[in-house]
């Protein structure tokens, strides 16, 4: 072979090594980077970062819990929670006893018991709020019920029924439910559309798809929106809901914040707006399971763009705000819990919009549930694991 030959063929041998050895450093670059971004789902949004390592520790305060639904702090520091399955436990000083007097809750997919919460006042009045999923009423199977009681002990006393959803339905998704209050004392819930997509989200005489408010007493409130409609549930808020399993009260604006499933795609935050329709199913940027479309627009004139979107989906389940001195650097920033990937997701919001995303807690298990307790810290309830607190070391 001739000397020049032989020299190009070894430097088309070394440029192939070079660009196979650069492809191999940008797919592990990639990779690395895949473990720590996720893909911002908003056009609004600014392309996702590589997180920032945080300098924090996981305490595990309450174990040995399957599905921590939702949970609560009463005066002393102690712990209420709902297992998801129907049991009310409170948990003191290490110990957790299972407090009696529920009503029967129905179990069945994606419905059990739910939410809990305090009323505001609760220090003088005593007054607890639950969501669970019951038989009672008109139709086969269940749907969401809205509950107040007062705690005596080791039971619950002074039960009431404050809403149940209509009518009943043998299927097994979208129960909702979470529970909060707004600075005014009125009380917000959330119900699901139950898997009737194409029926209830839109139908303002019909329950289901919704977020409802009511006065603490379970009383309808003068300014509800749709109070003088003569066959409107007079309790509904906003409508046009899929499935919200997150709900939270804005630190500064006082402002009702939800987040619901989207099917594939589409997982949504919304702030809730009185007599608005968000939209589902007319508008998502969401599509079947299967892949196929059910929608081909994703804005309507009437109908309100979410103030966030996930895609893909992460299935999202709690939520809440981070106000504490204790974590100066995600003050204002808004936690959700996501099952599909087993993480809690912070989400920095900047000039009202998200900006950067970032993962927490990541392989620990199904987010269900998330709060800031009385005393700052950030509490989570993850399934098959129990509730964990996220404590900063430094």
């Amino acid at each position: 072979m001739k000397p020049f030959k032989l020299i190009l063929i070894c430097l088309l041998l070394v440029a192939a090594s070079c660009k196979q050895t650069e492809e191999k450093q940008s797919n592990n670059n990639a990779l690395a980077d895949a473990s720590t971004q996720i893909e911002v789902g908003t056009e609004s949004s600014v392309k996702p970062k590589a997180a920032v390592n945080i300098d924090y520790s996981v305490e595990t305060v309450v174990s040995g819990l399957r599905n921590p639904w939702g949970f609560t702090f009463l005066p002393d520091g102690s712990m209420l929670i709902n297992e998801k399955s129907g049991e009310l436990i409170h948990f003191k000083n290490g110990e957790k006893t299972e407090i009696s007097g529920l009503p029967e809750i129905y179990v069945r997919g994606q419905g059990g018991l739910m939410d809990i919460e305090l009323h505001p006042d609760y220090a003088t009045n005593g007054w607890i709020y639950i969501t669970h999923a019951t038989r009672d009423g008109d139709g086969d199977g269940g749907n969401t019920a809205l509950i107040r009681a007062k705690l005596n002990g080791n039971k619950l006393t002074n039960v009431e029924r404050l809403y149940k959803a209509e009518p009943n339905s043998r299927r097994g998704q979208h129960f909702g439910s979470r529970i909060e209050f707004d600075n005014d004392g009125y009380l917000y819930f959330s119900v699901g559309d139950r898997g009737n997509r194409d029926v209830n989200p839109q139908d303002i005489t019909r329950d289901c798809g919704k977020i409802y408010r009511l006065n603490a007493d379970g009383s309808i409130p003068n300014d509800n929106p749709f109070v003088n409609n003569a066959n409107a549930k007079k309790a509904i808020y906003s409508y046009g809901h899929r499935n919200p399993q997150g709900m939270t009260k804005h630190p500064e604006t006082g402002k009702i914040w939800v987040h619901e499933h989207g099917p594939k795609g589409g997982d949504e935050v919304n702030i809730i707006e009185k007599g608005k329709n968000y939209g589902w199913p007319v508008i998502s940027y969401g599509v079947n399971y299967s892949g196929t479309k059910f929608t081909d627009i994703t804005a309507k004139e009437g109908m309100e763009q979410p103030f966030f979107y996930w895609v893909p989906s992460i299935a999202p389940s709690g939520m809440a705000f981070v106000s504490s001195d204790k974590y100066p650097n995600w003050k204002g920033n808004l936690l959700v819990g996501s099952l599909k990937f087993e993480y809690l997701e912070r989400l920095v919001i900047k000039n009202n919009k998200v900006t950067k995303r970032e993962k927490l807690l990541e392989g620990m298990g199904r987010v269900r549930s998330a709060r800031q307790g009385d005393d700052g810290y950030i509490y989570v309830g993850i399934e098959n694991l129990g509730i964990v607190k996220i404590v900063p070391n430094s």
